[in-house]
């Protein structure tokens, strides 16, 4: 069970909510937040977190502003986590650089390997935050479906299906050329085998 670093007001609990609902998305919603607090609860009962709060607050916003086929929902999602902390939670005590470092990172997926990070614990910290939010890569077949799904449904009518179905081929054979999917051990022993089983069946079924 998740015990979490800080508890957010209601209203701002409401806010967050609001920002994921709007516009509707098939994956990238508070399903998906919560599927990546299980993951960082893992983290949190194995190997631990150093900066847990800003970690935390950071997965709970990285997705909360989010349009296919935009350029800065990363960032924009940052700066909503940053307004809304200075507005609900001013005293206490998080690291709004940590937490927009974190989220920007997220629009680096797929782009870093675990050379472009430090040995240091904040460095491990970002690595299992990335993680964390492409853990869906390693899941059950159904699960990871749904996610491929979920991803194409959000797209359409915002790329010509050829081109997205193009893209997203491209996309998913550069991950499963990688010699690690993921850039922590702690991930990689546990979904590398079950993520390139899933991203070799669906580089087949897009051809």
């Amino acid at each position: 069970m998740l015990i979490a670093p800080i508890v957010l007001p209601i209203e701002q609990r409401a806010a967050l909510e609001a920002a994921y609902a709007t516009p509707p998305r098939p994956y990238h919603n508070m399903r998906h937040v919560d599927a990546v607090l299980e993951h960082y609860g893992d983290l949190a009962s194995g190997p631990g977190w150093t900066d847990a709060a800003e970690v935390f607050v950071a997965v709970l916003y990285h997705d909360a502003i989010y349009k296919a086929g935009r350029k800065d929902n990363e960032a924009r999602s940052a700066e909503l986590a940053i307004a809304h902390i200075a507005r609900w939670l001013p005293d206490a005590g998080i690291d709004v650089v940590r937490v927009a470092e974190l989220i920007n990172l997220t629009a680096r997926h797929g782009q870093l390997t675990p050379t472009d990070f430090g040995n240091d614990a904040r460095s491990l910290d970002s690595r299992h935050f990335l993680d964390c939010d492409m853990a869906i890569l390693g899941a059950e077949p159904s699960a990871f479906d749904a996610y491929d799904r979920g991803i194409a449904a959000e797209y359409r009518g915002h790329v010509p299906a050829f081109v997205y179905r193009l893209n997203r081929r491209r996309f998913l054979k550069k991950l499963l050329g990688r010699e690690r999917i993921f850039l922590s051990e702690f991930f990689h022993d546990r979904f590398d085998a079950a993520a390139r089983s899933n991203l070799r069946r669906a580089i087949n079924e897009k051809r």
